[in-house]
């Protein structure tokens, strides 16, 4: 697995990218506590300057807003077994290329927003075109994983939702922890940022900063990390 340099520099300014290990964060635990957890036994203390930023996945599984395949229960419609066939697989993962994630995806935003998503996307394909399918189903069903290889259990076998209110989310901890918080969705392709405490902090800004994806994929159990701006006398 490659290294992720620690700063990144976007012009002429450096940033410190500082991944926060934790443990496994899943329904019902305390966010903000294991976050707190993690930074305690890193000897890691929070400023108001810095900007903590925690993955999508670690608040959704809090909420419980995962599937574990073979345990929980899902039901499968037939029409979710039958749009499933039309999407195209990419290296970024499944996607609703599977039964059980196409379900979550009528759930979420709503069978008729995802008929007519396919339905436009299913045209607009003909003549070259893609991504309308995600444009118009938005970032509930961009934000819906399958299981993925080499991800730590169980979400190495489970369907993992979007996380509720992420900009309330991002609210709460910034008062918990006196700094700007970000809630990203943020991997080895590209990334976008779903909720931001203060709301006028620079979204743009902060997608360069982490463009290169600095927690890591897989195994890493870092679900949250510091940003920190490196001033010039830092080493």
């Amino acid at each position: 697995m490659q290294t992720k340099a620690p700063v990144i520099t976007i012009d002429g300014v450096g940033w410190r990218r500082i991944p926060v290990k934790t443990r496994l964060i899943l329904r019902g635990d305390d966010l903000a506590e294991a976050i707190q957890e993690g930074l305690s036994l890193a000897g890691l203390v929070l400023s108001t300057d810095d900007t903590l930023f925690v993955s999508e996945k670690a608040v959704g599984g809090s909420q419980g807003r995962y599937f574990v395949l073979g345990e929980d229960d899902l039901h499968v419609r037939p029409l979710a077994r039958f749009l499933s066939r039309y999407v195209t697989k990419t290296p970024g993962g499944i996607g609703l290329g599977m039964p059980e994630t196409m379900e979550c995806a009528l759930r979420e935003c709503g069978t008729a927003r995802i008929l007519f998503a396919a339905l436009v996307g299913g045209f607009t394909k003909l003549f070259g075109r893609r991504g309308d399918f995600y444009r118009i189903a938005g970032t509930c069903a961009r934000s819906i994983d399958g299981p993925t290889k080499g991800t730590i259990p169980p979400f190495n076998n489970a369907v993992s939702l979007a996380p509720l209110d992420p900009e309330g989310v991002s609210k709460r901890l910034s008062g918990k922890f006196g700094c700007a918080v970000a809630v990203v969705d943020i991997n080895d392709l590209g990334g976008n940022i779903l909720g931001c405490f203060p709301l006028e902090k620079d979204r743009n800004l902060l997608l360069e900063i982490l463009q290169d994806n600095p927690l890591g994929q897989g195994r890493a159990q870092t679900p949250a990390g510091i940003i920190r701006r490196v001033n010039s006398f830092d080493s």
